[in-house]
């Protein structure tokens, strides 16, 4: 796609990860903001080719608001969404919660699986997010029997995304058992290739193409045994892609692990190859000092998903711990309870003051990096996730103006240096999914002016497909 796009402000950001710790909560930042003013974004072949500021609009796009980089949807399950306030009557904890959701899974099919993933994704491209990980688990028909196309549900999911206008990466995810040595329960029939092997073969059916790539997932150590760990690590090695996995979600499987192995679940999935820097651990909310010291040493990138985390009362994870190890941060929105890739970023923040008592552990830069730049490199996608020329053309734009984000961010209207921080700023820590107006993914136009262009009504096409399922 070619065009070109005029940016009232754009963040090229420097990407700084953090701020130093040594930094007094009461001393501001000094790291520039890179927000710029009248800025031309030239777009050829669906890539920035050249980027000028204070420039005329011209015949351009106009992109009245502060434009970011398309947002990276780390982590997925897109048919979670028909749960969203279906579970927030009375008490339990993860495990009961589980057992709604896998009444939803049992009544999808390849059909229903593609209307429904089609009107969440368009919801994802209102929210700005230009790219999701889809953890993929629900392969086959119910009972376990295969389809037609063994990758039916799988292609299901391509084409919603396509439909819908973003890019995905199909984590396909190896799921086994129940439990450390357990076999599926009946609707984990649905998930289960019956082994690594079988597993392997199937996705190795899958193919690239230009908006899709394939990546492998291990769902958890309980759902894999330790045999078959190995055999999706290889998989993924192999075709130097991207592989996933659910990590110490919950202390029982931690518990299950050191039961079953001796070791934790970090230490596992290191022992077989799972780790490194094609890598991520999602959640990994519950670790020991060992556990950060492997991760961050091996430059696995940890996927926080802080609105599901405490959604379903996980636990805060020690997302400060393993990025100062070394590993890059992510994010997703995972159960789907809300879609806002900024109010996931700000979580992170914010609920690591609760656990600490102290302000400022990352800038909004810092937040924005995680969901963008290091989002879209734990996908796959090491091209997207920034203005800069060559990058992929994902551009977002958030408005400065809404009731949320009036304010303090309107001294960029003149020019002033403090109000290009607090633009930035402000979006991060004030802004929501709602206050995105217009996004451009790979150069074309998939949101204008608040509306999808592909899906025109959303929440009818949401409404459509979830009653559909009559789980």
């Amino acid at each position: 796609m070619n065009g070109r796009f005029w940016a009232r402000h754009a963040w090229t950001g420097t990407l700084e990860r953090d701020v130093p710790n040594d930094v007094p909560n009461d001393v501001p930042n000094d790291v520039p903001s890179d927000v710029l003013s009248d800025v031309l974004i030239e777009v050829s072949d669906g890539r920035i080719s050249e980027i000028r500021a204070s420039a005329a609009p011209g015949d351009a796009v106009i992109l009245d608001g502060l434009v970011l980089p398309g947002l990276a949807n780390a982590h997925s399950h897109a048919f979670h969404r028909a749960l969203r306030g279906a579970t927030q009557s009375g008490g339990g904890t993860f495990w009961t919660w589980r057992e709604i959701m896998y009444r939803v899974a049992a009544a999808l099919t390849p059909e229903s699986y593609l209307r429904l993933a089609r009107a969440v994704y368009a919801e994802m491209a209102l929210a700005g997010i230009t790219c999701v990980g889809e953890f993929h688990y629900l392969h086959h028909a119910p009972g376990g029997a295969a389809y037609d196309d063994p990758n039916a549900m799988g292609e299901a999911l391509i084409e919603a995304a396509a439909q819908a206008g973003i890019r995905i990466t199909l984590l396909d995810a190896c799921y086994l058992s129940s439990g450390f040595g357990l076999p599926p329960d009946e609707t984990q029939l649905r998930f289960s290739d019956g082994s690594a092997d079988a597993w392997a073969e199937r996705v190795s059916a899958l193919k690239d193409r230009d908006h899709a790539r394939i990546g492998a997932a291990v769902h958890s150590v309980r759902a894999v045994p330790a045999a078959g760990l190995g055999v999706v690590a290889r998989w993924a090695g192999e075709r130097q892609a991207p592989i996933h996995a659910h990590v110490s979600e919950q202390p029982a499987e931690n518990e299950g692990c050191l039961a079953a192995y001796g070791v934790t679940p970090t230490r596992l999935l290191a022992d077989h190859g799972v780790l490194g820097p094609r890598a991520t651990a999602v959640h990994a909310t519950h670790l020991t000092t060992e556990d950060v010291a492997l991760l961050g040493g091996s430059a696995t990138t940890v996927c926080m998903c802080p609105t599901t985390e405490r959604d379903l009362a996980d636990g805060i994870g020690p997302a400060r711990e393993v990025q100062e190890a070394g590993s890059p941060l992510s994010l997703g929105s995972d159960s789907q309870a809300v879609i806002d890739l900024f109010e996931e970023a700000r979580a992170m923040e914010l609920d690591e003051r609760l656990r600490t008592r102290r302000r400022g552990h990352w800038t909004a830069a810092a937040l924005l990096r995680a969901a963008t730049t290091d989002g879209h490199a734990s996908l796959g996608w090491p091209e997207a996730g920034r203005l800069e020329v060559g990058a992929l053309a994902d551009l977002v734009t958030v408005s400065l103006d809404s009731v949320r984000t009036a304010g303090p961010s309107q001294a960029l209207s003149h020019g002033l240096s403090h109000g290009l921080s607090h633009g930035l700023e402000t979006a991060v820590f004030a802004a929501t999914a709602a206050d995105v107006t217009d996004v451009v993914a790979g150069g074309r136009v998939i949101v204008r002016h608040g509306v999808h262009q592909l899906v025109p009504d959303v929440p009818r096409a949401l409404r459509e497909a979830i009653a559909g399922l009559g789980a």
